[in-house]
């Protein structure tokens, strides 16, 4: 099983001009300590339980498109961008452009959208019915996939449409694409179909769960189960042991139940083999509030005992 790191927040100490000096610091620093993986959310605000409301974010693309300049092996990805924040051909455009400059390591992470309060504010119309979006999303993806390798691009959707559309340079290769959401019904339905990876949220035995009606939706595609990458997201925060983990969590205000895993490393290594055990091949762990020992824990006390 491998390890990545999701970048749930800009904030980098006091100074939000240093918020992209942070962003570089630990997608180099993740590079360099063996994770495979550096994500960002596609967001405009930051999401409850998360952070504040009104804390600096800086929009993902850009932050991605500079990360590639700046970074030699790690594969980059938006965890994940909303089908409704930007045209899909234009987005094909965008990621194009990304993989280029990372040179083939980019990841398009896509997803259906779901935070009704910043559609609102930036002024997308946001379908309250979740199979509408979903629907969306998988048009999307048809459409973006064809943006890649057609020589002109004409697409008639419900949602989207292209007329004859250049996209050139194409990508550097076969950008992944990887829809994350659970649904049971049509989300994981368009994973077995069009998808290269899926991300899920849970524990593992959620993880497990899910996997198993992926499979269902592979076989009724008639697609292999194993030409999916199965991923999953956790939010944490580690101490080496409890006394210093009850410290950390009310010096950082985290919440109770938190939002993902929050343990000893000794613990956090079991939850490791259980996510391995439920089929995760990729594990991306989200550090809250960019607690920086959280991630060295996992680096050297966690990684090595799955490599």
């Amino acid at each position: 099983m491998k390890f990545g790191i999701h970048n749930p927040s800009f904030v980098f100490g006091p100074n939000p001009a240093d918020a992209f000096d942070g962003l570089k610091k630990k997608a180099q620093w993740a590079e360099n300590n063996g994770f495979a993986w550096f994500s960002v959310m596609d967001h405009l605000i930051q999401i409850p339980r998360v952070g504040e409301p009104d804390e600096p974010f800086i929009e993902s693309w850009t932050a991605l498109s500079a990360l590639a300049a700046v970074t030699q092996r790690i594969r980059l990805a938006t965890l994940v961008s909303s089908v409704a924040y930007r045209n899909p051909a234009h987005l094909a455009k965008i990621a194009a452009g990304v993989d280029l400059i990372s040179r083939g390591r980019l990841t398009l992470g896509i997803g259906a959208g779901w935070f009704d309060e910043e559609y609102r504010q930036y002024g997308w119309d946001f379908p309250e019915r979740p199979a509408v979006r979903i629907r969306q999303m998988e048009e999307a993806v048809r459409l973006i996939l064809a943006m890649w390798s057609d020589k002109r691009t004409t697409f008639h959707g419900k949602y989207f449409r292209a007329e004859n559309a250049i996209l050139e340079p194409k990508p550097a290769g076969k950008i992944p694409v990887m829809i994350a959401g659970g649904g049971e019904q049509l989300t994981l339905r368009v994973v077995a179909e069009l998808a290269d990876a899926c991300n899920v949220f849970g524990d593992p035995a959620e993880a497990k769960r899910k996997f198993a009606i992926l499979r269902g939706h592979c076989d009724a595609a008639g697609r292999p189960y194993d030409a999916i990458e199965r991923t999953a997201l956790t939010g944490l925060l580690l101490a080496r042991d409890e006394t210093a983990l009850a410290a950390k969590r009310e010096r950082l205000g985290a919440a109770d139940p938190f939002l993902g895993f929050a343990g000893t490393v000794s613990r956090m290594t079991d939850v490791a083999g259980a996510y391995r055990d439920a089929g995760v091949q990729l594990l991306i762990a989200g550090a809250f509030k960019n607690d920086a020992e959280t991630l060295e824990l996992l680096a050297s006390d966690v990684m090595p005992r799955f490599a």
